[in-house]
């Protein structure tokens, strides 16, 4: 079940891999997320220490959840990966010039995952191209629509 995604990444980045990875959240996170609170607009992945880090993501905190702490809602997050897929990720990133970006934060279970994508920018006339793309495929949809009628 998704709960937000990154709709922005689509349109700067062409996603060529994806991962799943797990999220390090305090409680009265995993409570806001769960009430819908969550935002990866703005949210981008960097490595350091050979380990991933989500910056950026906000999670509004909820009035009722816990009185005794004051979050903040832009904290950094450790993403949980294994070893393995940590170290493919950090050389292509290094190596040949790849971004890693947050796509979409969905419930597993219990679990709050987030997916990443591998991604590639994506220059102007590129995403000129994917908008042109979109539009004729709409208008198709609707000419199909209005000869069946």
């Amino acid at each position: 079940m998704s709960i937000v995604q990154n709709k922005k990444a689509y349109h700067d980045y062409f996603i060529e891999d994806r991962y799943e990875a797990g999220i390090m959240l305090e409680g009265w996170e995993v409570k806001a997320i769960r009430a819908g609170r969550a935002n990866l607009k703005e949210a981008y992945i960097t490595v350091k220490d050979s380990a991933l880090y989500l910056f950026g993501s906000h999670i509004s905190p909820l009035t009722t959840a816990s009185t005794h702490i004051y979050p903040d809602p832009v904290r950094t997050r450790k993403l949980l990966l294994h070893a393995a897929e940590i170290n493919k990720l950090i050389s292509k990133v290094q190596r040949a010039g790849y971004t890693l970006m947050p796509l979409n934060m969905h419930f597993k279970g219990s679990l709050v995952k987030l997916d990443i994508g591998l991604a590639k920018g994506k220059k102007q006339h590129d995403k000129r191209d994917t908008e042109r793309e979109r539009d004729a495929s709409r208008e198709a949809q609707q000419a199909m629509k209005k000869s069946r009628n």
